[in-house]
């Protein structure tokens, strides 16, 4: 995918054209979708062929890659800029040859040849960031939800405080929900999600998945790690907690430790910028790559 800057020239300001006074032509900057930062922060593109780049230097009030993270109980982030030309700056640039790591070192590439160097006089800067939270445990999120009120967070099966979406033990039964087959031939459907003790209640949300009155995060008699899926009495027939004949019980003492998965996406639009002799209302600077944008924290509620 590309984003395409598209931007009109008055001809009769620049003498590299041969055409009447007064024409006015189109321009693309054909850039990929997506921008790439450094340091406390310049956003930027750049493409080889031909060898150019464009460029957001923030400064005031200076931003940081943390700054972006940092939404609010919505999980979004709105920040704007203002581009003045001194400490906000936004560039299109021409080389003979682009150099290699052009932004992001300490000193600047010896052997850059700047052809053409356009700065803007103004614009508007607007970053959004949205926070996506998942447990990554083969649901899709909008099948987790439960009640069917199209709210997320309220759907809690074994009241641990997380909700479902984010819970990687939707059941509390200390048996990761992945591993509960709740999509055993993976098309994002979940009808035929496993149910050990035909009870109408799939695994992955039956705190006791074989039906013998244990529940099945007490069905740890040898391990006592919190994971019953390594306690097997009966080899020849699987897991305990899987076993109906297999009844012993050892209460749970702890909940195990989940993992969250966060994904940010961060877009940038610049409007009204104004180069020499370039004007353009809005501009999809497009998605950020950085790896800071893929994180996790791990949790274990409360037993």
């Amino acid at each position: 995918m590309r984003n395409s800057f598209f931007i009109v020239i008055i001809l009769s300001l620049l003498t590299s054209f041969s055409c009447n006074d007064g024409d006015i032509i189109t321009v693309e900057f054909d850039f990929e979708d997506t921008f790439e930062s450094c340091g406390n922060l310049v956003f930027f593109k750049t493409k080889e062929d031909p060898a150019e780049s464009l460029s957001l230097q923030i400064t005031s009030p200076a931003l940081t890659i943390a700054d972006l993270l940092n939404v609010g109980d919505d999980n979004t982030l709105t920040i704007t800029r203002t581009i003045n030309g001194t400490s906000n700056t936004f560039n299109y640039r021409t080389y003979s040859i682009l150099p290699s790591d052009l932004f992001c070192n300490d000193v600047p590439p010896a052997d850059i040849d700047i052809t053409n160097d356009l700065e803007s006089t103004s614009g508007n800067v607007v970053i959004t960031t949205v926070l996506t939270e998942d447990d990554n445990d083969g649901i899709p999120s909008a099948l987790e939800d439960i009640n069917g009120n199209g709210d997320l967070e309220d759907d809690d099966t074994d009241g641990d405080g997380i909700p479902n979406y984010k819970d990687a033990d939707d059941d509390g039964d200390n048996i990761l929900t992945k591993n509960e087959n709740p999509d055993p031939n993976n098309d994002k459907i979940i009808d035929d999600a496993q149910d050990t003790d035909g009870d109408g209640i799939p695994d992955y949300l039956d705190d006791d998945d074989d039906g013998d009155g244990v529940l099945t995060r007490d069905e740890e008699t040898i391990s006592h790690d919190q994971n019953p899926g390594n306690d097997v009495t009966y080899p020849d027939a699987g897991a305990d907690y899987l076993n109906p004949d297999a009844k012993n019980s050892f209460p749970a003492t702890a909940y195990r430790v989940h993992t969250i998965y966060k994904t940010y996406v961060v877009t940038l639009v610049i409007n009204n910028i104004s180069l020499p002799n370039i004007y353009q209302d809005v501009f999809d600077f497009g998605t950020l790559e950085n790896s800071a944008l893929s994180t996790s924290e791990t949790k274990t509620p409360t037993f």
